[in-house]
Parts: structure tokens; C-alpha cells; sequence
């Protein structure tokens, strides 16, 4: 399955959740929602994918006439979620993507950079409802990108910064049976990141600004 068929996929499947969830949350369910003191332990398959096309400048401030193209990556996360009360939540989710960084422009198109990142973010949940068989939620919350073994590519070299962000987030946890649920999550992290490329000679300020979208199933403890 191609990256943006799955993309598709899970976002379709956000839709119908959001659609179905006040229809759902009437039925009859063998599922309880979480309450306060509960854990929710989340596997997911995750699409992380930036739109990020900002220009390359030389280290004047020139244009280079080149633009910053960042590759999408599918991976696997974990999230990990505690009810401080029966509405709101706090969640971890820890999981590393690996994406290709490309130098586009008029006739140009050529890797620079890959690198591995590792995203945690820890967001606050309100979640309206403390029953029924659909618990969905919304969120805010910070991340960090930490850039790790990364691979210069075609004799450039690229230094990414490491920093803070913050994220936005809406979801949902659909009972199954007993302490199992499905989970559809999206995020949108807010990232900026000083890409130096070549020692400085050529530099870029990199608005990542990653969405995070995920399927996956959840047990409560």
C-alpha cells in the first residue's frame, strides 16, 4: 500500500468516526469508557507527512531559486494515556520516523539528507463523554524534534536544530470488547527548524509543521 493510499485510508476513517460517534455513543456497548485512574496503552500505524517547501537561500540571503521538499514516513507508535479525571487525560506517544530531505526547483531534484526523528508529544486531553462505546477527545500539547543518525546525500551537508513545537490533536477510542478499543487519532504539530546545508553556504528556515495521523488499537488497564 502506498503512502498516500494509507493516508487516505486513515483519513477517511477519521471522518467516519467523527460522523458515526453520536450515533454510536447510544448504543448498547460491552465496552465501558475509561475513568479517572484508568491507563489506555495504544499500538498505532502512523503517517507522518510535512508540507514544508520553503526556499533555499545562500548565506547572503540570495535566492537560490531551490525549495525545501520533505518525504513522508509510515511507522509504528505507541501512546500511552492516564485519566487524571473521567474528562481529561494526559498522553504520551513515543515513536520515530525516518524521512528523505530534497533540494526541488527548475530542473533540480535531488536528495540532500536523510534523517531519523523522534517526536515524542505530550498532549491534554478533554474527553466530553464517560460513557457509551465511543470516547472521543480533543487535545493541546508540546513535542520535541530531536534529529538523530542522520545521512548527507550527493556530497551535501545538512545540519537540521532540535527544538520545541506545540501540536493540536482530535481522536477517538471505539469499544470493541472488554478492554479493547479501535483508535483514530490525528495531530498537527507546529515545528521550525534552521537547515544549514554545506557548512552555511546555503541555509533554509524549515516550517515542518508535520501532521500525524494514526489508526491502532488500544487496552485499557
Amino acid at each position: 500500500m502506498t503512502e498516500m493510499k494509507f493516508r487516505t485510508l486513515i483519513l477517511a476513517a477519521a471522518a467516519a468516526t467523527a460522523f458515526a460517534a453520536p450515533a454510536m455513543a447510544q448504543t448498547a456497548n460491552t465496552w465501558e469508557a475509561p475513568r479517572k485512574g484508568d491507563w489506555l496503552v495504544t499500538g498505532r500505524v502512523t503517517d507522518v507527512f510535512s508540507g514544508a517547501d520553503n526556499a533555499i537561500v545562500t548565506a547572503a540571503g540570495a535566492d537560490s531559486g531551490l525549495h525545501v521538499d520533505v518525504g513522508d514516513s509510515v511507522m509504528p507508535t505507541l501512546g500511552f494515556t492516564y485519566f487524571l479525571t473521567d474528562h481529561f487525560a494526559v498522553e504520551a506517544i513515543l515513536g520515530t520516523t525516518r524521512h528523505e530531505i530534497r533540494a526541488q526547483g527548475a530542473g533540480t531534484d535531488v536528495a540532500v539528507h536523510e534523517t531519523w526523528v523522534l517526536p515524542p508529544v505530550v498532549t491534554l486531553q478533554y474527553r466530553p463523554l464517560s460513557g457509551g462505546r465511543v470516547s472521543p477527545y480533543v487535545g493541546a500539547g508540546i513535542n520535541y524534534m530531536l534529529f538523530y543518525s542522520g545521512d548527507d546525500k550527493n556530497g551535501f551537508t545538512v545540519d537540521l536544530d532540535d527544538g520545541f513545537g506545540y501540536a493540536l490533536q482530535a481522536g477517538a477510542d471505539i469499544g470493541i470488547q472488554g478492554p479493547w478499543s479501535v483508535n483514530v487519532d490525528v495531530k498537527k504539530v507546529w515545528f521550525n527548524t534552521d537547515a544549514d546545508v554545506n557548512n552555511g553556504a546555503l541555509r533554509s528556515d524549515v516550517d515542518l509543521d508535520p501532521w500525524v495521523v494514526s489508526v491502532g488499537v488500544s487496552r485499557k488497564f
